[in-house]
């Protein structure tokens, strides 16, 4: 799985950000980003799943419990925030559904700030990692962010 293939549909996606931003402001609810999002990727023609549930399992059994992702475009994970900062528990959130989900990249984006803030990752099933990306879907660096 080569990140820079995911390069357009990564660049509408935060494009959809950014005009959701532009429109709604700073530091609603996350909520209404989720909803805002959604509505906005599909005017660009780009289909997503809003609060998916990402079945959790132990020892082989379904368990009853069970995260929730915000939207899902494809094989792209989005986890909104309208937080002051991105802190490192929005980032192992976001990890851990990459890692039951083997979705290869995701998107964490934060509405709470005046400007909006992104991050892009990789994740790697062979190695059970993910990878901070730059904006033109490179690895930033190597090393390894804890799930």
């Amino acid at each position: 799985m080569n990140p820079k293939d995911f390069k357009d549909i990564v660049y509408k996606i935060i494009g959809a950000a950014m005009t959701v931003h532009t429109e709604l402001g700073w530091g609603l609810l996350e909520h209404l980003y989720r909803e805002a999002m959604a509505m906005e990727l599909k005017l660009c023609g780009i289909n997503s799943e809003q609060e998916v549930k990402l079945p959790c399992y132990y020892k082989g059994q379904l368990m009853e419990k069970y995260y929730q992702a915000d939207l899902i475009v494809g094989d792209i994970l989005l986890e909104l925030k309208s937080v002051s900062e991105i802190e490192a528990v929005h980032r192992k959130q976001l990890f851990n559904y990459m890692r039951i989900t083997k979705k290869p990249l995701g998107l964490l984006i934060n509405f709470g700030n005046s400007s909006l803030q992104g991050e892009r990752y990789v994740y790697l099933n062979e190695t059970n990692q993910c990878h901070l990306l730059d904006k033109e879907m490179n690895i930033l660096y190597k090393r390894v962010l804890l799930i």
